[in-house]
């Protein structure tokens, strides 16, 4: 996939269209003001970021009860070996991880990536090699941790990918955020535009694309995720089945050294998409599975990841 593709907006489902003087109405100023900080932070220096991003990760432990509710229990839920010692630890390095991840939001949106490049260790990449050298396009498995969208600019620097994502509630922030992806991502694609995804994937872009949050039960099948049957969306392997695509697990995190970071491809899923829609799902679960516990604290344990269950169970939250 070429790198002139980077404005490419055919399957783009922004609401770029909307005039600019819309956005000066005084319902708007505080969104300018929180984009006009991630501007500030993505120029602080490296140290000084990771300390404002340590402090707001402290801060939302302490005060947002209710998300530390929900990581405490996703945590108790996947790792029940854990002392309760052991899982306050892990909820704080959580919660810590995710403020960090904030500050690389704003540096992946904010600024080019070059700048990080001698940051990066990229492992794997003979992988996508391959797949590049077959003229394939390819479906690239991420996972939502804290470091995905510096994550998704610093994978730029080495293959160039259009990006699934879910458009924002909030006209102005939805603007910002999908221009800065176009700029680190060849195309944004709204995660319902299915169709779009098949072209550009059959026409041999790459599209990156994490599969690991609860969409609700039409859009998923059960599937073990640590040991829990969870709601595991079933549109893995329905891409792949619809574009012969492989299936390029990615992996990429923050190093305990909190100065560099380390991405990795594995080789393709085998016999993937197998027909069974719950070995399929329980296959793609297994490999976030494994990201996951290689740096648990990096994770999104924020969100409700188990909040659809079978039917008769309970919920956990």
């Amino acid at each position: 996939m070429a790198r002139t593709d980077r404005h490419a907006t055919g399957s783009r489902m922004s609401r770029d269209h909307a005039p600019k003087s819309a956005f000066a109405h005084p319902r708007y100023w505080p969104v300018w003001l929180a984009i006009g900080l991630m501007y500030v932070a993505a120029w602080l220096p490296w140290r000084l970021k990771l300390w404002v991003g340590r402090r707001i990760g402290l801060a939302a432990w302490r005060f947002a009860g209710r998300r530390r509710h929900i990581t405490e229990t996703n945590l108790r839920l996947c790792f029940p070996e854990l002392d309760e010692v052991e899982l306050r630890r892990l909820v704080k390095e959580t919660f810590i991880a995710n403020g960090i991840g904030l500050m690389e939001t704003a540096t992946g949106w904010c600024r080019d990536p070059e700048h990080l490049r001698h940051r990066v260790t990229f492992k794997g990449q003979e992988h996508m090699a391959r797949v590049q050298a077959e003229g394939k396009g390819a479906l690239i498995i991420g996972v939502h941790f804290s470091t995905l969208d510096l994550g998704g600019a610093l994978h730029s620097l080495f293959f160039p990918a259009d990006v699934v994502y879910r458009p924002h509630d909030n006209p102005l922030f939805e603007r910002f955020m999908t221009r800065a992806r176009n700029r680190i991502f060849g195309t944004s694609i709204d995660r319902h535009d299915l169709r779009s995804v098949v072209r550009r994937i059959k026409t041999g872009h790459h599209v990156w694309y994490s599969p690991d949050q609860d969409f609700g039960r039409e859009a998923s099948v059960f599937a073990p995720f640590f040991g829990i049957e969870a709601a595991s969306i079933k549109l893995t392997a329905k891409i792949a089945r619809m574009t012969g695509a492989p299936v390029m697990p990615l992996m990429f995190h923050r190093n305990p050294d909190n100065a560099t970071y380390t991405l990795e491809y594995l080789p393709p899923l085998e016999d993937f998409p197998s027909g069974d829609e719950v070995a399929d799902a329980a296959k793609v679960n297994a490999f976030i599975e494994g990201a996951i516990r290689k740096h648990p604290e990096q994770y999104l344990w924020l969100h409700r990841r188990f909040k659809t269950r079978p039917a008769g169970e309970p919920g956990f939250y």
